[in-house]
């Protein structure tokens, strides 16, 4: 091997605390717990570029199922850009992916490059942000996600999201520092939430609701505790119910990416998606 030349191998446990924290120098504001969190959605989907024996690359492609898989993650580092690394990463992580349907939130100045690659631009995801004021409010049909609900909660996912990812919501629904709401009625689950804790602040993600009320309720009610606070939700434009909410409730666009796949636009309920669950899983 040259002192030049790209070597790419799966990224261990341990080296997923160096991406989340790559993140956080990109200005990602990953959460708190995100590392040990993405890494279980699929242990072998993460993966680092090697020069010389130094780290230079990171990315993800998580296998949900057979049919579909989504990249993310992706980072060079500064005094490596230009020089393929990252193609060579992408074409990887491609080949692990196979025949399956795979999802990005690509930068909108890169939509071009992604193209060539084979990936389609449906929508955007726009990152809101916006001050945590919790208005006081008694929904009966709100409560903290408990580990009963999980089945429920899971089977509920499946209408918003394109393949089962089951061991990922079990510990996302129960991460540390971080709030899981359900909106159930007479048994039934008509939507819910999670918050996480950031580097800067808290993520909502995702927020799935059968309405606008319903997601309306879901958020006000996870601001409980954390006024004055900054919040961000990645809505989908999409869904324009989801637009609605975010500008009614006077949200600022901060960022946004373009939803792409290779395949087509999963057939999901995307009238239910009021915010996605991450931009590096999907």
């Amino acid at each position: 091997m040259t002192g030049t030349t790209l070597s790419i191998r799966t990224m261990n446990a341990e080296e997923m605390g160096l991406a989340i924290s790559w993140a956080g120098r990109e200005g990602w504001n990953p959460g708190c717990y995100d590392a040990a969190l993405f890494y279980q959605a699929d242990p072998s989907g993460f993966f680092v570029g090697e020069v010389a024996g130094k780290i230079v690359a990171v990315g993800s492609a998580v296998v949900y199922d057979e049919h579909f898989a989504f990249c993310g993650l992706y980072i060079v580092a500064p005094g490596y850009r230009g020089k393929g690394h990252g193609l060579a990463l992408t074409e990887h992580r491609l080949a692990y992916c196979g025949d399956r349907n795979v999802g990005i939130d690509g930068v909108l100045e890169n939509v071009n490059i992604y193209q060539r690659i084979g990936y389609v631009p449906y929508y955007e995801n726009r990152r809101y942000q916006f001050t945590a004021c919790y208005k006081p409010s008694t929904v009966d049909a709100i409560q903290s996600v408990a580990r009963e609900n999980i089945s429920q909660l899971i089977e509920y996912d499946r209408q918003c999201f394109p393949a089962p990812r089951d061991n990922f919501l079990a510990g996302w629904l129960e991460q540390v520092g971080g709030v899981s709401l359900v909106y159930c009625v007479d048994g039934m689950v008509q939507g819910y939430l999670v918050r996480r804790r950031c580097n800067e602040g808290h993520k909502i993600g995702p927020l799935f609701a059968d309405n606008i009320e319903v997601a309306e309720q879901l958020l006000n009610a996870a601001q409980v505790g954390i006024k004055g606070e900054p919040v961000f939700l990645d809505v989908p434009e999409i869904n324009v119910d989801a637009v609605t909410l975010a500008e009614d409730a006077g949200m600022n666009i901060v960022f946004a990416t373009a939803r792409m796949y290779q395949k087509g636009l999963p057939d999901i309920a995307n009238e239910k998606v009021f915010g996605i669950t991450t931009f590096e899983l999907g």
